[in-house]
């Protein structure tokens, strides 16, 4: 016998709560014991809630991992409807981070435990760490993650005051220190005020320097330029919590068994292969990471068609640009990087083929809205002769099957009119193009003729009528209706 969902749910919600490390905060309580504590996150949720029961198991691992260091709080706003309206709770989970009980600001970092962890280790205490002496700076550079460390002649430094203030604006996402005695640094030929970019000594490598210095005058736009654009070197190791950072870029990613807790010897290995070519294609406008394999399969599988078997112990490789094009390298990686290097020489001499993840092109597509997958999309969408009215949807779109008989009487009323397409594509089975903005189910847009470059979405109703109404109004040439299926 199966138990009902919403049992199964409370049960497992009064069996977390039991043993759980998050603390339970509501309307009676919530100033006086938030003020207790110098940082605090603070997820205000409703048990029913999909988001939130997702969020949940990482978010107890988080808090877990976080005991004696900073607390994890939570606020049901199903019954402490005051405290979450306090601090303008519209949706959920929100999660805010308190220091000494007053609201610091959202919480913008990742949402799994270990990205969680991670975030708010960097908000507790202060935003920069106090070197004391060359083996306090030791321990603090021998990290995961990058460090900030910045040398100055004593506490009253004007150039200390402008660090800090950096350090607290940046805190999210890096590591600051700083020590008042520039001797600390002297191994680094530290011999005056200057900031140190330490990079994560597992990504140590002959290919680029380890410790890169800024020498400027501190203002929070120089260093924050000068830690962006050193902060991840020439191959950085692209995760799950990074990925939309670096994927701000055109950006090459070698995926293997990327493991610097377990194989640190291994890894490098095929990471400094990589870094041997990427130094000749420094420049180009192209970054490139190294990616467990593992960690992003069902990604690679899904965006690029390759499936675990494909590759072996060797390399993956793709390029993934800003516009979304994307490219996979179909020859096997070679140990002496030959064959990365015919690869990327023919990405920037535009060789290379485009992958594009499509369904198969329909044998026949004379139904009044006409079906369009990614390998038919120039054809059909961007047809400089035709309107084109396309409904991007989801098989399992609730929605989407709420419009589909509305959207096929809009087509047979148009059928006959040879100026404009009614059109659909399942974006979950192909790729979508760049400048379509598809975020959920459906999306309809309108393409007119000699204009495929300007897609207008659509934001009118979903009647027949209302469809009519706006194609007649922004259509390039007259409508020709089914005068026999004319309802207006």
């Amino acid at each position: 016998m199966r138990l009902p969902r919403f049992i199964i749910f409370l049960v497992l919600t009064v069996w977390c709560a039991e043993g759980s490390d998050v603390l339970e905060l509501g309307d009676s309580d919530f100033d006086r014991n938030a003020a207790m504590h110098e940082t605090l996150l603070v997820e205000f949720f409703a048990p029913w809630c999909g988001h939130c029961q997702q969020l949940a198991p990482d978010y107890e691992a988080a808090a877990t991992k976080l005991k004696g260091t900073l607390p994890l709080a939570k606020v049901d706003c199903t019954v402490n409807a005051e405290t979450c309206e306090r601090f303008g709770v519209n949706g959920y989970p929100t999660l805010k981070i308190f220091r000494n009980g007053e609201e610091a600001g959202s919480y913008d970092g990742p949402r799994t435990a270990d990205g969680i962890v991670s975030y708010m280790k960097k908000q507790a205490g202060p935003s920069s760490v106090s070197l004391l002496s060359e083996a306090d700076l030791d321990s603090f550079v021998d990290s995961y993650e990058a460090s900030v460390v910045g040398f100055f002649s004593g506490e009253d430094s004007t150039q200390l005051a402008e660090f800090l203030k950096v350090s607290s604006a940046l805190r999210d996402s890096y590591r600051f220190a700083h020590s008042t005695d520039v001797g600390t640094g002297l191994k680094y030929s530290v011999d005056g005020e200057c900031v140190l970019l330490f990079r994560p000594p597992r990504l140590n490598s002959k290919f680029e320097e380890n410790v890169v210095k800024f020498t400027e005058s501190i203002s929070y736009s120089s260093l924050r330029l000068f830690i962006r654009d050193n902060v991840f070197g020439l191959c950085p190791h692209l995760t799950t919590e990074n990925r939309d950072i670096l994927r701000g870029s055109d950006l090459l990613t070698a995926y293997f068994n990327v493991d610097y807790l377990r194989n640190l010897k291994g890894t490098n290995y095929w990471r400094n292969r990589i870094m041997k070519v990427a130094t000749q294609f420094q420049g180009r406008g192209l970054s490139f990471a190294v990616a467990d394999r593992q960690e992003f399969q069902d990604e690679l599988e899904e965006e690029f068609g390759l499936g675990s078997s494909e590759g072996g112990d060797v390399p993956l490789v793709t390029i993934r640009t800003r516009e979304g094009h994307k490219y996979s390298m179909q020859e096997e990686f070679t140990r002496d990087g030959k064959s990365l290097e015919r690869f990327l020489e023919d990405y920037f001499a535009k060789r290379l083929k485009r992958y594009v993840k499509s369904e198969p092109v329909p044998e026949s597509n004379d139904d009044p809205v006409k079906v369009v997958v990614a390998d038919t999309f120039d054809e059909i969408v961007n047809d400089p002769e035709k309107d084109v009215l396309v409904e991007f949807y989801a098989p399992w779109c609730g929605h989407c099957k709420n419009l589909e008989p509305i959207y096929k009487e809009l087509g047979e009323k148009l059928s006959g009119d040879p100026n404009i397409v009614i059109a659909k594509m399942d974006a979950t089975a192909n790729d979508v193009p760049p400048n379509y903005d598809v975020q959920g189910f459906p999306t309809i847009y309108f393409v007119p003729s000699g204009q495929k470059d300007q897609p207008q979405r659509y934001e009118g109703g979903r009647e027949i009528t209302d469809f009519i109404t706006f194609l007649k109004k922004e259509a390039t040439n007259p409508l020709i209706l089914d005068e026999a299926k004319e309802e207006l």
